[in-house]
């Protein structure tokens, strides 16, 4: 693709119509001062209020905003995973970033990315545990207890070293994209863990970067969410193992 943007902005949404209009301002006048070029794809995962009309709105003064419907399969419950997957599948950037559309992680950490694929880093991450990283406001006690113990539990069975794999602000160089989204099997929480754990099998490199994070006090993420990201990291543990996913891990 001749005039394929530098950076893909992948933003999955369910029922935001509220929260992403000043996410989708907000990047877009960012990125618009930058000097490369870009698009925004939102991925609306079956919303049942207007997100698709009020994205649709936008693409009348955001030129390079795309919006993409995906059916939502209530019996399936939360599938935020599949939508990053058709989102950074259907994206033609150099690099392709996926985010919250609650924009608790502010476009310009981009930035603080771009010199460590130049590096030649293959996925570069957010993380709320670099020691560098600010949170506003902190996390409840709960949920930091939760948190840290269910990275060591992640980190045990597939991600040695990674501490934060759920902060929401993940960027994959092309290559990387390609290869790990189309055998991506997970559409829950633990799908940061599988994409993760993937790129590391393929032999991808993984930096970890601070991150000044917007804590959300109205998230709608649940304890229930820990649990089942647990679950499906044993799962994955187990996939891989078997070799479910087609891919032999390279050294």
């Amino acid at each position: 693709m001749t005039n394929r943007p530098f950076l893909s902005v992948v933003i999955p949404a369910y029922n935001e119509a509220e929260r992403i209009p000043l996410t989708l301002i907000d990047i877009d006048k960012h990125l618009s001062s930058s000097k490369f070029s870009y698009e925004i794809l939102v991925v609306n995962d079956g919303s049942t209020d207007s997100t698709a009309k009020v994205v649709e709105s936008f693409t009348k003064i955001i030129p390079n905003l795309r919006l993409i419907n995906r059916e939502h399969d209530k019996e399936k419950g939360m599938t935020k995973g599949f939508a990053v997957k058709l989102g950074m599948i259907e994206a033609t950037g150099r690099y392709r970033l996926f985010t919250d559309a609650d924009n608790s992680t502010s476009i310009d950490h981009f930035d603080k990315m771009v010199p460590y694929f130049e590096e030649g880093f293959d996925v570069v991450i957010a993380s709320r545990a670099h020691k560098q990283s600010k949170l506003s406001p902190p996390q409840g006690f709960l949920r930091q207890v939760l948190g840290k113990g269910g990275n060591l539990i992640i980190q045990a069975l597939v991600l040695p070293g990674i501490w934060d794999t759920q902060c929401g602000f993940k960027c994959f160089s092309e290559n990387a994209a390609q290869k790990v989204f189309p055998v991506q099997k997970t559409a829950g929480w633990g799908f940061d863990v599988e994409i993760l754990a993937l790129a590391k099998r393929l032999g991808f490199k993984i930096k970890q970067i601070p991150v000044v994070w917007v804590n959300d006090t109205s998230s709608r993420v649940g304890a229930m969410a820990y649990v089942k990201t647990l679950v499906e990291t044993v799962r994955i543990r187990v996939w891989l193992w078997l070799d479910k996913y087609g891919i032999k891990e390279k050294k």
